[in-house]
């Protein structure tokens, strides 16, 4: 494990040994995840209940353990990580919030997704500043290390982190303050999939105007391969451009918090929701 920056309170709260670890929901990363954390603790467990045959299929291989329902994961997790779409994630803390209900020993909760501080910090009013860490992923879902990064901020990101030591996800703090991770998340995310949502537009719009051969000859005298522009955006967005939508929508969030202009990130999420719709002319 990797620590960046002033700890602060973030290590504070302890992780019993070989815990319960709960996953919401066991996608690609998720199951990247859950597998990541076996090798420490007790089970890694998911919640089958509404999950689709793909789901558990992948649940499976990775040789996660399924228990009925969130009910059942929020009663035994000592642990219990939120991977889900952006768009998604408060209304999965709300559901864990309910599920908790009675329960006095409350779980540490990780908010791993893709969205704005004031998410995340709403998480925090809601389940306990002291048991949320936010989290953001940066990289691929990791199976080797090397190539993904986990930061994590609040008051439990050091015993969150402690537990990715050694694993291929390199754990990395940012301090106690829920949305410190989270915002680094949304920068990035401007430069990832904001910046690359303008060649679909431009190439859009030059489809429309009937020029798209001339522009790319154009950007070809100025040294820029639309076409090779155009193939990485979509081989990166492909199916996940519907999920790319909320990420986007929670990076204007982030900036227009802070006064900045959000329309980039705005125009971004449209430009993928009508790519996952397949109306990009």
């Amino acid at each position: 494990m990797s620590d960046s920056g002033d700890s602060g309170d973030s290590g504070r709260r302890a992780v019993r040994p070989r815990p319960v670890i709960g996953i919401l929901h066991p996608g690609a990363m998720g199951v990247a995840i859950g597998s990541a954390l076996k090798p420490v603790a007790g089970a890694v467990i998911w919640a089958a209940a509404g999950r689709s045959q793909t789901t558990s299929k992948r649940a499976e291989l990775a040789d996660l353990v399924g228990v009925p329902d969130l009910a059942e994961l929020a009663r035994r997790a000592d642990v219990i990580i939120s991977i889900c779409p952006p768009h998604a994630a408060r209304e999965v803390a709300d559901q864990v919030a309910d599920a908790l209900a009675g329960r006095a020993d409350r779980p540490i909760f990780v908010d791993a997704n893709a969205v704005a501080p004031g998410t995340v910090q709403g998480i925090g009013a809601l389940l306990g500043e002291q048991q949320v860490v936010d989290g953001a992923v940066i990289g691929p879902p990791a199976w080797e290390p090397g190539r993904t990064v986990l930061w994590l901020s609040g008051r439990a990101a050091g015993a969150v982190a402690e537990l990715f030591s050694g694993s291929p996800f390199e754990a990395r703090t940012l301090g106690p303050e829920l949305g410190t991770a989270s915002g680094l998340k949304a920068c990035f995310a401007l430069q990832s999939k904001a910046l690359p949502a303008i060649w679909l537009e431009i190439d859009a719009a030059a489809r429309v105007f009937g020029v798209a051969g001339e522009l790319r000859g154009e950007l070809a005298r100025a040294g820029v391969d639309l076409a090779v522009e155009l193939d990485a955006v979509r081989e990166r967005a492909g199916e996940n451009a519907w999920r790319w939508v909320g990420e986007m929508d929670e990076a204007a969030d982030a900036v227009a918090a802070l006064g900045l202009p959000d329309g980039f990130s705005r125009a971004a999420a449209e430009i993928y929701r009508r790519a996952a719709e397949g109306t990009l002319p």
